[in-house]
């Protein structure tokens, strides 16, 4: 067992080895412009990007045509929203999200603020779920887009999102998802779920990463956005510039090995993640947040009273590695101070800084979880030890249970 562990698929997955194998030709070999129509090394980069296209889309039942390369998840939202918006601005300037979505959401929505539009943010339950009929209640003549993520980046939460397609479609109203964290963790359909637009990566599914993908509805109905780079009219003109050939082979592989096995690499992600949370939760003074069962199979997302995660994961650093919740956040350090999703579910600020995020991934082992939920729980106790506010409360109810006995 090699030491430290990791516990943050959430953030990043490992590149499988696999996918390693298909990209190093396209490195040095096979190293054309996809877009070189005049010769042999052209013709061999375009035909692997339109297979790696083929694969992506036949996981989330698209047609290839349907999907859009980018440099990530974070662009693709960017696309999707800032373009769809300013495609369809003269039909109305409402749009509809969540308080839970990913910054990539949110700052988009407050940038298209700044210059006109209305953005309504839908609050969430205890569990973080969006209700459709506040959605429904939200929608007015003026809404052109509702962007709610399928699954939550932080408390793995999984959206009623068929639901919510089914209230859109009802309308004439777009929906845009953010599959980020469900793209190879739980089934995806575009058509089932009537959405418009979904973005996906491929650090998340053990691919590379700076490469994404955006997917576009392309009938009943044709979805219009404005491009939001320009240059050389690449994918369509939605998206100019060279693409990353390499990279895109290696999402297309991930892909392909995401659709093998997928169901009972999940169901075994599902049990380690349950034997963690059993042996965690069953530690005392500890609580599970996010959807009992409407979550993501990887996810758990846990608070520790009395116990800051900063300080248990630095106590964690050459054992586990788990974080304090999104990766994408916690590069901004003013706005990942608390968290905007767990402020949405009702946690307190003190409750919210003592809370960690553990993802499990496709390589991490039994072993690993029977060692990582010793070492956390040896973390804990060493760590409320030297927390007077635990002290105290602990002999609190020392006190209490001693004058009942007597």
């Amino acid at each position: 067992m090699k030491l430290p562990i990791y516990m943050d698929n959430h953030a990043t997955t490992p590149v499988d080895p696999r996918v390693v194998e298909a990209m190093l030709p396209f490195f040095t070999e096979h190293f054309g412009n996809a877009a070189s129509r005049q010769h042999r090394f052209g013709w061999i980069a375009e035909e692997a990007v339109e297979n790696a296209r083929k694969l992506i889309a036949g996981h989330i039942n698209a047609d290839a045509k349907e999907i859009v390369f980018t440099s990530g998840a974070t662009e693709s939202n960017n696309l999707a929203l800032k373009g769809i918006a300013e495609a369809y601005s003269t039909k109305g300037r409402h749009l509809i999200t969540a308080k839970t979505e990913h910054r990539s959401v949110l700052d988009v929505c407050s940038a298209l603020e700044l210059v006109g539009f209305r953005v309504t943010y839908l609050d969430v339950d205890e569990c973080g779920t969006v209700s459709p009929e506040a959605l429904r209640d939200a929608l007015s003549g003026e809404t052109i887009l509702v962007s709610v993520m399928m699954a939550n980046n932080e408390i793995g939460t999984i959206a009623p999102l068929m639901e919510i397609g089914k209230i859109c479609l009802e309308r004439g109203v777009l929906l845009h998802t953010d599959a980020t964290q469900c793209f190879g963790n739980i089934p995806l359909d575009v058509k089932a779920l009537n959405v418009h637009s979904m973005s996906i990566s491929a650090h998340k599914i053990y691919g590379p990463k700076g490469i994404g993908a955006l997917y576009v509805r392309g009938k009943n109905p044709r979805v219009r956005l404005v491009q939001q780079m320009d240059g050389g009219g690449h994918e369509h003109g939605m998206r100019s510039g060279t693409l990353n050939v390499p990279s895109i082979v290696g999402f297309g592989k991930a892909a392909q090995l995401a659709g093998q096995g997928h169901d009972a690499d999940s169901v075994r992600i599902a049990g380690l993640r349950d034997l963690l949370e059993k042996r965690l939760l069953a530690a005392g003074d500890s609580h599970r947040n996010g959807h009992p069962t409407e979550r993501l199979p990887n996810n758990l997302n846990i608070t520790f009273p009395y116990v800051h995660a900063d300080d248990l994961i630095v106590a964690l650093k050459n054992d586990v590695a788990i974080s304090s919740g999104s990766a994408c956040s916690s590069a901004d350090h003013e706005k990942a101070r608390v968290s905007h999703v767990l402020s949405a579910i009702g946690l307190t600020d003190e409750a919210a800084q003592c809370t960690v995020r553990i993802g499990l991934g496709r390589f991490n082992t039994e072993e690993e979880v029977d060692y990582a939920g010793g070492k956390i729980i040896e973390a804990l106790h060493r760590l409320r030890e030297t927390s007077p506010q635990y002290q105290m409360i602990k002999h609190t109810k020392g006190a209490a249970v001693s004058a009942s006995v007597h």
